[in-house]
């Protein structure tokens, strides 16, 4: 690289630290009164809903024993009937999944080796939440969203609560909302206006190196009408076969060739 090359690169990094130091840290512009008041009036909305559809995309980030974080990247499409009907793709670098939910069995099918699970969760979307956290051990990170109360699940533990004024995802205004518990530091992005649906959740662990962070944005939200009509059945493909739910492999957003605590 010749030295105009690197004069070029060093006065944009100048430019950049100037920058940096001139705009500081953002200034909370609301009380955490207003601020809650906000995320209130989503949770309301989206409880007031009874069937809703969005696309999404999400980054998982990892932390390697060498400190290297390490984006993985996935996107999908979520279709949901209160109080019991779920529906949901997700497709990434490793694995193209769909899950189904009609009120009592929870289908999980691998497509890309056309192996599904079926599992006996009768009940709710909260309670099939909760059963997948505490009995089967998959956090399902983003699910708080599709919760009956939003709300109050989110606001659990929380200790402090900023509100950043507004930002813009995906063409759309919204308010931006950042929040702390002693074990995570989460931010929303709330769509402004008279439907209040969340844009971008993201999620950062305050006690694993470097804070890796978990992200959700959401685009084509749909509610009522604007949704085609589903019955939440599965549907299973032409020779798929059906196995236990512990012989189904690369699933999870975090693929089986990442080892938690591991050397990869």
């Amino acid at each position: 690289m010749n030295g105009e090359s690197w004069n070029s690169i060093g006065r944009s990094a100048i430019a950049a630290l100037v920058l940096g130091i001139g705009l500081g840290v953002p200034t909370a512009v609301a009380d955490e009164a207003q601020a809650k008041s906000m995320l209130k009036a989503m949770s309301d909305y989206l409880a007031q809903q009874k069937t809703l559809s969005f696309s999404y995309d999400t980054n998982l980030e990892v932390v390697t024993k060498a400190h290297q974080k390490l984006l993985l990247a996935s996107s999908g499409q979520v279709d949901l009937s209160r109080p019991d009907k779920f529906r949901a793709t997700r497709s990434g670098g490793f694995a193209n999944v769909e899950m189904v939910f009609d009120g009592k069995t929870l289908t999980l099918l691998g497509k890309d080796a056309n192996l599904y699970s079926q599992v006996d969760i009768p009940g709710t979307l909260d309670h099939l939440v909760d059963e997948l956290r505490d009995k089967y051990n998959r956090p399902v990170p983003g699910a708080d969203l599709l919760l009956s109360n939003v709300y109050d699940e989110l606001m659990r533990d929380v200790t402090d609560v900023k509100d950043l004024g507004s930002g813009v995802i995906g063409g759309t205004e919204c308010d931006h909302l950042a929040f702390r518990t002693k074990v995570v530091d989460w931010q929303i992005w709330i769509a402004q206006g008279e439907h209040p649906y969340p844009c971008r959740y993201v999620i950062t662990t305050k006690h694993v190196d470097q804070g890796p962070q978990y992200s959700v944005q959401i685009s084509d939200w749909k509610t009522g009408g604007q949704i085609a009509s589903d019955d939440f059945a599965f549907k299973a493909p032409p020779d798929s076969k059906k196995v236990n739910v512990k012989d189904l492999v690369d699933v999870d957003e975090l693929p089986k060739r990442f080892s938690i605590g591991g050397a990869k």
